[in-house]
C-alpha cells in the first residue's frame, strides 16, 4: 500500500474476489532533517484506504536493505558516468525480495502490487507478460525479477486500463482517486537530481562541445547527463548555428566532457547494436546461437526487432533498425510476442 490509486484499488478487487487481504507500507528511504518527507503523506493516505477497505496495514521499514542494494549500485552506476534506473533496482532487490520476504514471514500466501503488468501460467511456468494497458505497462522495470519470486504474486491490474482504475477509486469513494502518480527515484521521490546526487557525488563544471570539439557551453558535471537528453543543456544563440534543438550524443567522464549535436535526427544519435556483460533471462537461460525477438531500451520505448548472440562472455544485440538514445547503464529488455524475457545493463552501444 504506497497510498497511490493503483496499490489501492489492488486491495479493493482483491478483498472483492475472496483473498483475505492485509496492506504493507514500505518505507524505504530516511529523509535528512528538514526535507520534505513524502512518505509521511503517503502513509496517511494508505491508512485511510485500509480504512476505507478494512482491512489491517502493516509498516516495514526497508531503508538499509534500500541503501545496500539500490541506492549505492545507483551512485556507483553514476560515478562511473552512466543512468541506473533505479526502479529496475527497487523491484529486483525491495519489492520482490525485501517485501516478499517479510509478507511470507509474517504468513502471506501470495504478495500482490498495482503493476501494470501480466502473468500467465502457460506448461507449468509463469511467465511475465504485458497488460492491457500498453501505455502504463511496467514490465520493462520487472525484467530482473525471476520466475520463482512471480510465482508468489499477482497482479489485479492486468486486465484494466489507468482510467478503468481511478474509476473504480472513485466509484467506491477513495479520496486517492485523482491523485497523482509518483514520479522521480523510486521511494526518494521528486528531486533536483543536480542538488540531490551533489549530496552523494562531487559534481565538477565542465565544457559542453559539439561535434567538432568546438566549445559552445557549459555543464554541472557530466555524470548528470544521458545520452539523447535534450532538456537542462541551456544552449542557445550560437553563432553560425542553425535554431536547432541540441542532443547529449557522447560524454568523456575521465575528461569531464559533454559532447552535444543538434537535431532529433541527426546520425550521431543512431546507434546499430549494443553490448551487454549479462543478461537476466526471467524463465530460463537461452543457449542459442542467435535469439530472434524485440528490444525495448527504455520504457516506453517502440520495441525494435533484433538479433541477440552471445560472444565472448558478452551479448552482442544487432538492430535490425538504428535506435536513437541508447545510453549506457539503462536496461535493454528483450521480448517475444507479449512475454519478457528478460533483459541486462547495456554496457556499450555501437
Amino acid at each position: 500500500m504506497s497510498g497511490g490509486v493503483d496499490s489501492s484499488v489492488t486491495a479493493y478487487l482483491l478483498k472483492e474476489q475472496g483473498y483475505k487481504v492485509t496492506g504493507l507500507f514500505m518505507q524505504n528511504w530516511q529523509s535528512e532533517p528538514g526535507e520534505k518527507c513524502t512518505s509521511e503523506i503517503d502513509f496517511k493516505d494508505a491508512s485511510n484506504v485500509c480504512d476505507k477497505l478494512e482491512i489491517p496495514l502493516h509498516k516495514a521499514n526497508f531503508s538499509d536493505d534500500y541503501w545496500n542494494n539500490v541506492f549505492r549500485e545507483f551512485l556507483s552506476e553514476h560515478k562511473a558516468g552512466r543512468t541506473p534506473n533505479p526502479d529496475i533496482l527497487c523491484n529486483r532487490e525491495i519489492k520482490f525480495k525485501s517485501f516478499l520476504n517479510y509478507a511470507l514471514t509474517i504468513g502471506a500466501d501470495y504478495i500482490a502490487t498495482g503493476h501494470y503488468a501480466s502473468l500467465k501460467k502457460i506448461d507449468d511456468k509463469t511467465y511475465l507478460c504485458r497488460a492491457k494497458d500498453i501505455s502504463k505497462d511496467q514490465t520493462y522495470f520487472l525484467h530482473e525479477v525471476k520466475e520463482s519470486e512471480f510465482k508468489k504474486c499477482i497482479f489485479p491490474l492486468e486486465h484494466l486500463l489507468k482510467s478503468d482504475v481511478r474509476k473504480i477509486a472513485n466509484d467506491i469513494g477513495l479520496s486517492i482517486s485523482s491523485k497523482k502518480d509518483s514520479v522521480g527515484i523510486c521511494f526518494v521521490g521528486e528531486k533536483n537530481m543536480k542538488d540531490f546526487l551533489g549530496r552523494f557525488i562531487k559534481l565538477v563544471k565542465g565544457p559542453i562541445l559539439d561535434e567538432h570539439d568546438k566549445i559552445i557551453g557549459e555543464h554541472n558535471g557530466s555524470t548528470l547527463y544521458t545520452i539523447g537528453q535534450r532538456q537542462g543543456l541551456q544552449i542557445g544563440g550560437i553563432k553560425d548555428k542553425d535554431e536547432l534543438p541540441w542532443y547529449v550524443f557522447k560524454k568523456d567522464i575521465l575528461k569531464n566532457y559533454v559532447y552535444v549535436c543538434q537535431g532529433v535526427n541527426n546520425k550521431l544519435l543512431f546507434s546499430q547494436g549494443l553490448e551487454c556483460d549479462s543478461i537476466s533471462w526471467i524463465n530460463e537461460d537461452y543457449n542459442d546461437d542467435c535469439i530472434e525477438c524485440m528490444i525495448q531500451i527504455r520504457h516506453q520505448h517502440n520495441p525494435v526487432k533484433c538479433q541477440v548472440k552471445f560472444l565472448d562472455d558478452k551479448y552482442i544485440v544487432e538492430f535490425n533498425e538504428p535506435i536513437r538514445g541508447v545510453a549506457p547503464g539503462q536496461s535493454a529488455v528483450f521480448y517475444k510476442q507479449n512475454i519478457c524475457m528478460g533483459g541486462g545493463v547495456i554496457s556499450k552501444a555501437f
